[in-house]
């Protein structure tokens, strides 16, 4: 097909606009309704796959029943000398990706109502049982009002099920937005679109991809492999629950992430409503009301205090155990990844005189990411103090089984790990890996009984530094 070729008797061909392994697109006139409309034509190689057609027809009739406002319209599909094509509305304006490389990274209350609007689009679209699977900027059309509008539904979907991973350029376009499960072949669902789409509101709020590469593999392998880094690396000015809100969307594994569209936007939602209300940066956590209703649906019961305790007299033992049971309905049945409400309540200090700056533990868990709770200074290290550490104590409030905590600092470069207990100012067990921690770190918490108290333990200051600033703490509990 050219340009200047009429097609099916009414699409006037008169620019072609865009040109890719799979297809070709033309801004076209509907001469019979007097408008422009877009047309994509399927490259040659497509229309002799004869399995290939019909589901690209079956996908094209399904995509066509999606009428949403941020969804491109499906108008028409046709045939014309063999050549498969789709006929959209025409959306006069620019690609998402084209505003991101004109303007680099975007304001934050921009780069959420663009996403917010991608996540009602494809939410709409998972509730009618589509998976878009090639979620990505170039997706993305910017209307002459700024709306957006997500094209290019179940075509990707198709190739996906018949030519596997292999054609690059061809089924996935870009591995930059690729999610972990679908770069190594596994199940896509939902929550594939979620990773996407979280990659993309990280694209707009930085102005680059997180995992920038030069071939498919390469990108492909980091997006598996390689932790997802914080939008706060990037930019620091972007308020900590928005970029939680991103690396939650970034969770390898998808179990992690927001269970569904809906959440996803509901979280975008909140988060616009904060910068609307003014909040101080945007940061109170909030469980989203999904998740607190799954929450009440599988909380577990209270077991009652054993009577036995009452008759053995030991009343002071009682009152503990009573406490603790009755904390553990705190935190009980959270979903994986669900926020946990924790507050820094002191410090630890077993190898010294037993205090660390206590009184400034609160600022570790105020929500603003200039504040913290500090270690004191030591000229020589830990080393010239003999002691192994010192630690921030964390109270959740309640017995709780943690999947993660996220540690933010100002002092990049100290070692720490995670340790838990029930008993403040006990050394607890340890509960996660030793790590570097960067400005932001997260700590997977390995399954153990669940406890109240989880101390940031610091077993080493930066290089050349005399302390070590935990700025914000956030913990995210798991069912």
């Amino acid at each position: 097909m050219v340009v200047g070729e009429t097609i099916a008797g009414r699409y006037e061909l008169e620019e072609l606009v865009g040109h890719g392994g799979m297809s070709s697109v033309y801004k076209a006139h509907d001469s019979l309704l007097e408008r422009n409309v877009a047309l994509k034509v399927l490259h040659q190689q497509y229309n002799e796959d004869d399995d290939f057609v019909e589901r690209f027809k079956r996908e094209a009739r399904s995509v066509a029943q999606l009428q949403h406002p941020n969804i491109v319209t499906v108008i028409d599909r046709g045939e014309e000398d063999g050549r498969q094509y789709i006929v959209f509305e025409y959306i006069d304006g620019e690609n998402l990706k084209e505003l991101v490389v004109r303007k680099g990274r975007l304001r934050v209350r921009d780069a959420l109502e663009i996403a917010l609007e991608i996540a009602r689009g494809l939410a709409f679209a998972h509730e009618h049982g589509l998976v878009h699977r090639d979620v990505k900027p170039q997706n993305v059309l910017l209307n002459g009002d700024g709306r957006a509008k997500v094209t290019d539904f179940g075509i990707a979907r198709s190739l996906d099920v018949e030519h596997g991973m292999t054609q690059t350029g061809t089924i996935l376009g870009t591995s930059n937005y690729i999610a972990p499960e679908q770069a190594s072949g596994q199940p896509v669902e939902a929550y594939t679109d979620v990773y996407s789409l979280g990659i993309v509101l990280y694209e707009m709020l930085t102005g680059e991809v997180p995992f920038p590469g030069e071939s498919f593999v390469a990108v492909a392998m980091k997006h598996i492999q390689e932790p997802s880094p914080s939008v706060l690396d990037a930019r620091g000015d972007v308020p900590l629950r928005i970029a939680e809100m991103v690396d939650r969307a970034l969770e390898k594994d998808p179990e992690h992430r927001f269970p569904t569209m809906d959440d996803f936007a509901a979280e975008i939602e909140a988060c616009l409503a904060e910068l609307d209300s003014g909040e101080d940066s945007a940061v109170t956590m909030v469980v989203p009301a999904a998740h607190r209703l799954q929450q009440q649906r599988h909380r577990k019961p209270v077991s009652r205090l054993p009577v036995l305790i009452g008759l053995l007299g030991a009343l002071a033992v009682a009152a503990v155990v009573l406490g603790l049971l009755t904390l553990r309905g705190h935190g009980q049945g959270v979903p994986i990844g669900a926020p946990i409400t924790i507050a820094g309540v002191g410090a630890y200090d077993p190898f010294g005189d037993g205090i660390e700056n206590d009184g400034v533990a609160p600022k570790a868990t105020d929500g603003k990411i200039q504040t913290y709770w500090t270690t004191e200074n030591y000229s020589s290290g830990f080393a010239g103090v003999k002691k192994p550490g010192v630690g921030l104590v964390l109270d959740a409030r309640g017995v709780v089984q943690l999947s993660r905590i996220t540690v933010v600092t100002d002092t990049p470069g100290f070692s720490a790990e995670i340790h838990a207990t029930n008993i403040q100012g006990t050394p607890g067990q340890k509960v996660s890996d030793n790590r570097v921690v960067g400005r932001t770190t997260r700590f997977a918490i390995k399954p153990s009984t669940p406890k109240r108290f989880y101390v940031v333990w610091i077993t080493k200051l930066p290089p050349g530094g005399h302390f070590a600033h935990v700025n914000e703490v956030r913990a995210f509990g798991q069912a």
